[in-house]
């Protein structure tokens, strides 16, 4: 169950606040993930549509034998960018273009949805960042309509960028109920739901793993934001080990994955909850 729960969870984004990882660090140790014990868990390079280029300057220079790095390209500048970005990294051999993530402002799901079907190769895959302001119903029917898939922000670096249990949870019902996969981004820094020294109000991801099981097995909201604010981590861990093969399968068929700036960190929290074992050193 533990492959099948957390295979390919942690898309790596090294580069992106608060990690602020510089291009020269991120790369090479996004590598020694892939090449390590829990290379299983981790998922695509993350970059934004501003760093491709540098990137893409930086790979050039590496020594030759390397793989072609699998990368998720966001776009926070809205759909009218998606075909540039999605250009910048397909005419790089040293890239594979693993996913567009395209930000659209209220309304303009269906838009950004359309671009992505006119730009994205077969083998990537789209996803639209809905805006919390705007009718995420309607949104998620767009995406439904078009087969892509959604992006919710949970996360920032002021409290009003933090969703409460109730709205995340609407989020996800949604997202579900419209049968529509999302991942997250931003703020799911930790296994379980805790206060930052901020003040900041963040999300455990492992949170978000059961409560979208909850609503998958058609429980409502209100259930779902229960198991989000619930800071146990013990019994989080203990209510994950219950779940079956099939019960992880279908929880991740809904919750593809979320951007962390540390894969290291989110996977110790399991190692800690006693939820994946710790990695071997020899």
């Amino acid at each position: 169950m533990t492959h099948a729960l957390y295979a390919r969870l942690f898309d790596d984004a090294a580069l992106f606040p608060p990690g602020n990882a510089p291009m020269g660090e991120a790369v090479p140790a996004h590598r020694a993930h892939l090449a390590g014990r829990r290379a299983r868990f981790v998922g695509p390079f993350v970059v934004s549509q501003a760093r491709t280029a540098e990137l893409r300057t930086f790979l050039s220079r590496e020594d030759d034998g390397h793989a072609p790095l699998a990368v998720v390209v966001t776009v926070p500048a809205g759909p009218e960018e998606v075909g540039p970005a999605v250009a910048s990294v397909r005419t790089d051999p040293a890239l594979r273009l693993a996913a567009v993530e395209v930000a659209a402002e209220p309304g303009r799901a269906a838009e950004a949805a359309a671009q992505l079907d006119r730009h994205l190769p077969e083998d990537a895959e789209g996803y639209v960042e809905l805006s919390r302001a705007g009718d995420v119903p309607a949104d998620l029917a767009a995406l439904s309509a078009a087969g892509h898939q959604a992006k919710f922000r949970t996360g920032g670096l002021v409290p009003e960028a933090h969703p409460g249990e109730a709205e995340l949870a609407r989020l996800l019902h949604a997202a579900v109920a419209a049968g529509v996969p999302f991942k997250c981004t931003a703020g799911l820094h930790h296994a379980v739901r805790h206060t930052t020294a901020e003040g900041f109000e963040q999300h455990g991801f492992l949170n978000v793993l059961l409560a979208t099981h909850t609503l998958v097995a058609g429980a409502g909201p209100d259930e779902a934001a229960a198991v989000l604010a619930d800071r146990d981590g013990p019994a989080l861990a203990a209510r994950v080990a219950e779940l079956t093969h099939e019960d992880a399968v279908s929880v991740r068929r809904a919750f593809r994955s979320f951007g962390t700036c540390s894969v290291t960190e989110p996977l110790e929290d399991l190692v800690v909850l006693g939820a994946l074992p710790a990695a071997r050193t020899h």
